[in-house]
């Protein structure tokens, strides 16, 4: 049979996509952070039951990767570890909680240590695994700290630690 007559497409009704990878690290979530997976996870729902209420449905690639972020979102919640900063000290710097430091040229900023799916560089939230977290975990007002950072080591002065705001 020649090739012009073979539907290569046959039976891929289902757009393959690839999965969202999952990280191998705890999934530690700050109660805000678990708020935000589960209204995340409401909308995709909402999404995928509007795309499938679509009168023209030739297009199943915007069904399929709603499918897919629906399933990573459940992995996500299903693998949640909450931690309520409320019930954390400040004496030392832990997982949800905020750490105001100086740098060598006496510049502040406030780093809050949150799950990966919350870690926002631009508002100070930090995933627990990188480098600044794991140098500021454990440490206490008053404590130096070297951040690791491929820019080069930059020494870090607590000057207070704090719970977040509630949301």
């Amino acid at each position: 049979m020649s090739r012009a007559f073979v539907n290569e497409d046959a039976g891929a009704d289902r757009p393959d996509l690839p999965e969202l990878p999952l990280s191998k690290h705890p999934n530690y979530v700050t109660l805000r952070g678990l708020a935000d997976l589960e209204a995340r996870l409401t909308a995709r729902l909402r999404d995928l039951a509007a795309l499938r209420a679509r009168a023209d449905r030739l297009d199943k690639l915007p069904e399929a990767a709603a499918e897919r972020d629906i399933r990573w979102l459940e992995a996500r919640l299903a693998s949640a570890i909450p931690v309520d900063p409320a019930a954390q000290s400040t004496e030392e710097m832990a997982f949800g909680l905020q750490a105001l430091v100086a740098d060598e040229t006496g510049t502040e900023t406030l780093y809050e240590i949150t799950g990966e799916d919350e870690a926002d560089p631009g508002q100070g939230r930090i995933a627990p695994h990188s480098p600044l977290a794991r140098a500021l975990i454990g440490a206490r007002p008053g404590d130096e700290v070297t951040w690791k950072r491929p820019a080069g080591d930059l020494t870090l002065e607590i000057l207070a630690i704090r719970r977040p705001a509630a949301p």
